[in-house]
């Protein structure tokens, strides 16, 4: 008669069990491989190397018409003498004018009236531009500006406005009149400047000289009414004139105005102007280069860096000429010194295009980083206004995203604060988004570069901790938000959030951003067919869903979060099925031996994450009872062999074990059980020693049926379960041990174990792996116990040389002494402690007492060596 304690032993659980641990231990997460609810990894997705550097690569959706370019032309030419005022990259409005319908006029009059005449001798146009060109040559702009209240000081003081035939003179400037051509009078085509007036007021007055004399024909000359129009007239413009350029004019005046001490003077004629020297009759790139490099070290040594310095304008000019050599090592040192004399507005575009130019080859490289051009790039991001100079920005961004490519620059650029600055450049961009309530297509540019950047820098982990301390992940994923129209920008922040969830801290963090589960589902469903995208996308939420269950729970609430996973499995299927139709024998021979296919990454990571969400019981129990999703998964093994695509088989397969272990009412696995076991027939006939694991997993849970466990015995499974217990592979044996442990609850299919020398085979699994795992050792007895069941004498069914090393084991694993093994770390250790305790222990002592009872001869116990 059986005890209480033999009863409750013969109460068999089921060979998978639900952890009832809480507390996550290191050796829990190694045991997780055992459970019957597995987690599945997989590589991510591979982001081949472009072959050309540029702004936008060949998988950009950007047409060449919508982009800026990345091949330009640039010379000296491009850049401007004058760098006073930056582009404001605003389009001036029309001026409003309207044309005036002249009335009925007299014979006098009509003759008055000058007609369009054919154009005029070329040799007249020359002389008059090269007048134009001495006008403007000489020092003709007075150096202080010409005030309201003088104006009317020195009006008043004119008697009068003279007009004569060839010239009239107003507060002492004689201006030489127009012909009805509007072109200067030939005969008089001097200027004379007699009083102090500003080259705008200039123009003014000879538009307005032009409009009196008309004015004075018509009306017949009347000197009162001209005197006055001509006063009125002066004022006016100098007002309008005053008001428009005022900033400008003051801006000009600081620094134009500004006097040079005694001592700056002589270093700049002892330092600066013999090297300026140099540079303009040198022929010599090297020493061009040396030249260059002096040049600079003077003017940092004399604090003639940036705007403030008097002679600026001559230097710029110089080494603008010096573009034009075309070498990419000096053009390098020219840019360094133009950036750090801080120009602006298109000087500030073309420089940084100049740089760009350079970055674009690979084999300048070793140049940018010996030059240390880097720091002055960052300090254009750093310091120049971004709405200003978009452009320059997209430019510069461009060259950093280069010399990014390259691993060796990567931590130079980190501790430079690359990082910190691409976070207040996205910042600010986001802010300028929300204001104007529209993305920017040059904002959409240079995102796409930023991006680019910051994916490359994610490889190096001090980049990650500085993301992290940043709390980056929001805005990142608010970017991708906010331009999820833009596919370039949402498929970089896709290739750097893959690879962020890869490490432990930054999946955590990403997965308590709540808002990127409802985003990562919407992008989705609209990219569905843009394979780069969807499949980054899907592997992030594989990523975030492998360990943590409230991100199980949180994607799990999201609507339609279930649909949109099995549509991207239909669309991807259809897609995979279709392409293999069109592929002949040949080709198919070929693809065995490839990589899987871009369609079969989706696949296997769609699948993935389906087998992770399926850990959380809700999520499980209803994804085994949904026809589609089986439905799916059991396709995957009917086209499918793992020969053509080891891991998408290996993760269908793994998602079916997931799915078969709840048992509900309406599971579709279910059931297909019968179905789905012949299936798994063709992976335990490979030679893919993966395969047939999850296969045995799967028979694990399946052989808990009656159908299953005949169904094992008339396909002669079970001999192959026995075979694997000599595979001297842990995980293999527990799979196979299970299998074996749930057909003996069946007292007909007990027998099988002598089949093959089964338990000859279960008590060397004891004996090897026993020490170290508990679980399995605690797996094999149960077999054993099983198989003992109502036998008279055990010793019939173990025989003499099994049934003494039975007793010799069971009697050393129950030495608490010497069965735990305490090398281990802390947790393995307790762990081991605690399962030996409470599931080792109980099953161990009752089946050594059993063999005991009808053992006759006792043999001195030894250890056995392990």
């Amino acid at each position: 008669m059986q005890s209480s304690h033999d009863k409750k032993l013969d109460k068999l659980d089921p060979f998978y069990r639900r952890s009832l641990s809480k507390q996550k231990t290191s050796a829990e997460i190694i045991n997780e491989a055992r459970n019957a609810l597995r987690t599945i990894r997989t590589e991510r997705p591979f982001t081949p190397r472009e072959d050309q550097r540029k702004l936008f690569g060949p998988a950009s959706s950007r047409t060449a018409d919508n982009r800026p370019p990345s091949s330009f032309s640039l010379h000296a030419s491009s850049f401007e003498s004058s760098d006073s005022r930056p582009i404001s990259g605003m389009r001036l409005s029309p001026l409003e004018l309207k044309p005036k319908v002249l009335a009925s006029l007299s014979k006098e009059d009509e003759a008055s009236i000058s007609f369009p005449k054919p154009p005029v001798d070329p040799v007249k146009i020359r002389r008059v531009s090269s007048a134009r060109a001495r006008l403007f040559k000489g020092n003709l702009l007075p150096d202080k500006i010409f005030h309201l209240d003088e104006s009317k000081n020195q009006l008043k003081s004119e008697d009068t406005i003279i007009i004569r035939d060839s010239s009239i003179k107003v507060n002492g400037i004689c201006l030489t009149e127009l012909n009805s051509t509007g072109h200067f009078n030939s005969n008089n085509p001097q200027l004379t400047h007699d009083g102090d007036l500003n080259e705008t007021s200039e123009q003014a007055i000879l538009k307005g000289k032009a409009t009196s004399t008309a004015a004075h024909l018509r009306s017949g000359g009347d000197l009162t009414k001209r005197r006055a129009r001509a006063s009125s007239f002066l004022v006016s413009t100098n007002k309008n004139t005053l008001e428009s350029d005022k900033e400008v004019q003051r801006s000009s005046e600081e620094i134009e105005t500004e006097t040079e001490t005694e001592e700056e003077e002589a270093f700049w004629s002892t330092r600066i102007l013999p090297v300026l020297h140099e540079l303009e009759k040198e022929d010599n790139i090297e020493n061009f280069c040396v030249a260059c490099t002096q040049l600079h070290q003077a003017l940092e040594e004399g604090s003639m860096l940036g705007k403030r310095f008097k002679k600026r304008s001559v230097l710029l000019k110089t080494l603008y000429k010096l573009v034009d050599v075309g070498s990419d090592l000096l053009s390098l040192k020219l840019a360094k010194i133009i950036l750090a004399l801080k120009v602006s507005g298109k000087n500030l575009l073309n420089v940084c295009k100049l740089i760009f130019k350079i970055s674009r080859s690979e084999k300048n490289d070793s140049l940018i980083q010996n030059d240390s051009i880097l720091d002055s790039l960052l300090e254009v991001l750093r310091v120049e206004d971004l709405h200003t100079n978009n452009e320059a920005f997209l430019y510069c961004m461009g060259a950093i995203k280069f010399i990014s490519g390259n691993p060796r620059f990567l931590n130079e650029m980190i501790s430079k604060g690359v990082v910190e600055i691409l976070l207040h450049l996205m910042k600010q961009i986001n802010e300028n988004m929300g204001k104007s309530g529209a993305c920017s297509s040059n904002s959409g540019h240079l995102l796409v570069q930023m991006t680019a950047t910051m994916r490359n820098l994610v490889d190096v982990p001090l980049a990650r901790c500085k993301l992290l301390n940043n709390n980056a992940l929001p805005d990142l994923c608010g970017v991708m938000e906010q331009y999820a129209n833009d596919k370039d920008v949402c498929t970089n922040i896709a290739r750097i959030l893959s690879k962020l969830s890869s490490c432990h801290d930054c999946c955590a963090a990403l997965a308590d951003c709540s808002r990127c589960y409802a985003l990562f589902l919407s992008l989705i469903n609209q990219y569905e067919k843009k394979q780069d995208l969807v499949v980054r996308i899907v592997f992030i939420l594989g990523n975030l869903t492998a360990k943590n269950n409230q991100a199980r729970e949180q994607f799990s609430k999201e609507k339609g979060c279930i649909q949109t996973l099995l549509s991207l499995f239909n669309t991807y299927y259809e897609m995979d099925l279709n392409s293999m139709k069109r592929m002949d024998e040949e080709e198919e021979k070929n693809k065995k031996q490839k990589q899987p296919s871009e369609v079969e990454d989706v696949l296997m990571k769609v699948i993935r994450v389906l087998a992770n969400i399926s850990v959380h019981p809700s999520i499980g129990a209803a994804l085994a009872a949904d026809h589609q999703a089986v439905a799916l998964l059991i396709t995957t093994l009917e086209y499918k062999s793992i020969d053509e695509c080891e891991e998408l088989v290996i993760n269908a397969t793994a998602t079916i074990n997931n799915l078969s272990f709840y048992q509900v009412k309406n599971s579709v696995i279910q059931d297909r059980k019968l179905h789905i076991a012949e299936l798994l027939l063709k992976l335990l006939m490979s030679s893919n020693m993966d395969g047939i694991l999850e296969a045995v997993r799967v028979f694990g849970n399946l052989s808990q049926y009656d159908e299953i466990c005949d169904f094992i015995v008339q396909k002669n499974v079970y001999k192959f379960m026995i075979a694997l217990l000599d595979a001297k592979h842990q995980d293999v044996c527990f799979s196979a041990c299970g299998v074996l442990l749930n057909l003996t609850v069946d007292k007909d299919k007990r027998v099988i174990l002598k089949e093959g020398g089964g338990i000859k085979k279960l008590v060397d699994c004891l004996r090897d792996f026993g020490p170290t795992d508990w679980q399995l050792a605690c797996l094999v007895c149960k077999t054993l116990w099983n198989y003992s069941e109502n036998v008279p004498n055990p010793l019939s069914c173990f025989g003499d040389e099994d049934t003494n090393t039975l007793l010799v084991l069971l009697s050393s694993f129950l030495d608490e002494e010497l069965a735990l093994d305490y090398s281990f770390d802390r947790d393995l250790r307790d762990y081991h402690k605690l399962y030996w305790e409470t599931e080792f222990k109980p099953v161990a002592q009752q089946l050594l007492k059993r063999i005991q009872s009808h053992h006759t001869f006792l043999e001195p116990l030894t250890f056995p060596s392990f």
